[in-house]
């Protein structure tokens, strides 16, 4: 199984569930992180998802893992460290899109 994404790509978790999500009540993804963009820091490589595999679920199809970088300042709007500070969030790739997508 390939990454869709390579480390220094930025990319934009979905606000909505992706539909391989629905009706699961065990989500992974933060939800205040939803519709920002970040980088990719790293891939992680192919785990069974955990959506799947906390209701009992195979897990499969696998899903590739990402460690996402985001700014803190786009992360928590009153942020008043340093301008450079991030924090990083691990994202399966399900969630994410390209970050020029609409």
């Amino acid at each position: 199984m390939s990454a869709r994404f390579a480390p220094g790509v930025a990319v934009r978790v979905a606000r909505e569930r992706p539909a391989i999500s629905l009706g699961r009540q065990h989500i992974r993804t933060p939800h205040y992180v939803r519709g920002l963009t970040g980088t990719v820091a790293e891939v992680m490589g192919p785990f069974r998802n955990p959506e799947g595999l906390a209701v009992g679920e195979d897990g499969l199809p696998m899903q590739v893992l990402y460690r996402v970088r985001f700014p803190l300042g786009a992360v928590w709007d009153r942020y008043e460290g340093d301008p450079g500070d991030t924090v990083d969030i691990e994202l399966y790739e399900h969630w994410l899109e390209p970050a020029h997508a609409a």
